[in-house]
């Protein structure tokens, strides 16, 4: 092929037809690359049904911009001379097309970004990394808020987002005369369980999909995961019927149990189409737009509507923004000093804890658990055991199929870990067994007891959350937020105390870990 105008590098999680990237694109003049690459599914150990997902939903979307009759570089995984990472590939492109410009959408990692720039300086060839129109609230925009603000509080920045979207507004007031219904969507499903929840609508594979699930499971057969339950949307088309079907059959439920868990549920009342969000198959104004009519029409109570949409106008939005104002210093915070290595069982599932037991297993199983499962069951106990929060963030990043960095490692770090020291939460999210117990029925399977911080029926978590403040008391006695929590240490005798460090010392000496 003749030398290109402009190269238009597409990655995985950039699958937009409308992204800027395409803007002032010249079907005869410039060419669209693409390139799927082994060294972004061995980055880290990444679950199957994540590798399979980014690839099928690549291929759809390569197979669309080629009945446009666009002409693109698509580079397989499978083929013979694939150099097996983004950079190599894309050096290799700019070699065989020698294009005056390479123009790319802000990518969803650092890593990612800084590999564009260096390649560019190399090559001498103008880079043009465009805004991505994706989001609501862009990179510099973000930075300009949180510059004139002493604290980065995501409640803060959503009431923005709300003001400016004009969003579950009324004469420039929040509808129902608050901004937050967080308080009405806490409950737990009690001992009957969840009843008439409708299952997500699924997606079987097609001939695309089918070659691309034979392809990882003989390349990457050793990875953690199945791709027995992948009915996941790969196209626009069908992530737009998986939004319509979380509208009508769970939005109304949504809120009252958006954090309640229950044996053998994996997805409840909630949406599942975070990954075609991160892919860019869904567009958010859409999803909010669809989310807000619902209310409107009557279809769901304002609760359930409202904490949807704060989910994306809010929490995404707030989480890219203090990834791309922190990085790339944000992933060696470790303002608890955590040291620990991951347990084994995160990989295996094999624990005797009821509770991780099933968020584990159902992770996977499906490479999906709900946000109350990522943060109050796993991501508390890695908190608690004080596990090294790079080596958390490695996990979240493998092991979901939703997962890009840019979302991924302030969720973990930030809120999950607190490794930041609070520039996201405003606490450590740090419980014992007694909220896993009120919050789903695990306990009731389980051979531990949450109340129990000692003895041989003590539960884990018990018991590393009073080592935890233990052993973080003098830090967490200057948050108001924690003050309480810590000062119930006050009732714990010297001999409890000592016998609560003995048990969580056995505990992390007893627990097998680092062998993944």
């Amino acid at each position: 092929m003749q030398r290109c105008r402009n190269l238009i590098v597409v990655f995985g999680d950039q699958l937009d037809h409308q992204s800027a990237a395409f803007q002032g694109f010249d079907q005869a003049r410039d060419l669209i690359w693409m390139a799927e690459v082994a060294g972004e599914a061995t980055h880290v150990r990444s679950h199957k049904m994540r590798i399979a997902l980014f690839l099928s939903a690549m291929r759809h979307f390569a197979t669309e911009l080629k009945a446009k009759g666009n002409p693109l570089e698509y580079r397989k995984l499978d083929a013979k001379d694939n150099l097996g990472t983004l950079a190599t590939e894309l050096s290799a492109a700019v070699a065989k097309f020698g294009p005056e410009r390479i123009v790319a959408v802000e990518p969803g990692e650092f890593r990612v970004e800084q590999m564009l720039k260096q390649l560019a300086a190399e090559t001498r060839i103008t880079l043009e990394i465009r805004a991505d129109r994706h989001f609501f609230c862009q990179r510099d925009e973000f930075a300009a808020w949180a510059k004139e603000r002493r604290e980065l509080r995501m409640e803060f920045f959503y009431r923005e987002m709300r003001k400016k979207h004009r969003v579950l507004l009324e004469n420039g007031d929040p509808v129902g005369g608050k901004w937050n219904f967080d308080s009405e969507n806490r409950g737990s499903f009690g001992k009957s369980g969840p009843r008439d929840i409708r299952p997500p609508r699924q997606f079987a594979p097609d001939e695309i999909t089918g070659e691309v699930l034979a392809s990882v499971e003989a390349r990457f057969g050793d990875h953690p995961g199945s791709l027995e339950h992948f009915d996941l949307p790969v196209t626009a088309a069908d992530a737009e019927l998986a939004l319509a079907d979380f509208i009508e059959h769970r939005l109304p439920g949504f809120g009252a149990f958006q954090d309640a868990m229950w044996t053998g549920e994996p997805f409840l009342f909630h949406s599942r189409i975070s990954a075609a969000l991160n892919l860019k198959l869904l567009n958010p104004r859409r999803v909010v737009a669809a989310a807000e009519k619902a209310y409107f029409r009557g279809h769901a109570p304002l609760a359930a509507v409202e904490g949807f949409i704060r989910q994306i106008l809010g929490w995404r939005e707030y989480v890219r923004g203090i990834y791309w104002a922190y990085m790339p210093g944000y992933l060696a915070m470790n303002a608890l000093e955590a040291r620990e290595s991951l347990p084994d069982f995160f990989w295996d599932g094999k624990t005797e804890m009821n509770c991780l037991r099933e968020t584990i297993g159902q992770t996977l199983e499906y490479g999906y658990a709900h946000h109350i499962q990522r943060l109050m069951v796993t991501g508390l106990f890695a908190l608690l055991f004080g596990v090294d929060p790079v080596e958390v963030h490695h996990w979240y990043l493998a092991i979901y199929y939703d997962a890009v960095e840019w979302v991924e490692l302030p969720n973990t770090a930030g809120m999950s870990q607190f490794s930041d020291g609070g520039i996201m939460a405003s606490k450590p999210y740090a419980a014992t067994g007694k909220y896993i117990s009120r919050m789903s029925n695990y306990c009731a399977g389980c051979k531990y007891k949450p109340e129990d911080s000692t003895g041989e029926k003590a539960c884990p978590f018990t018991t590393l959350y009073w080592d935890f403040l233990l052993r973080h008391q003098e830090r967490l006695l200057k948050n108001p937020r924690m003050a309480m929590q810590v000062r119930n240490l006050a009732r714990l005798s010297p001999d409890k105390k000592k016998e609560i460090r003995a048990a969580a010392l056995r505990i992390r000496e007893t627990t097998p870990k680092g062998g993944y």
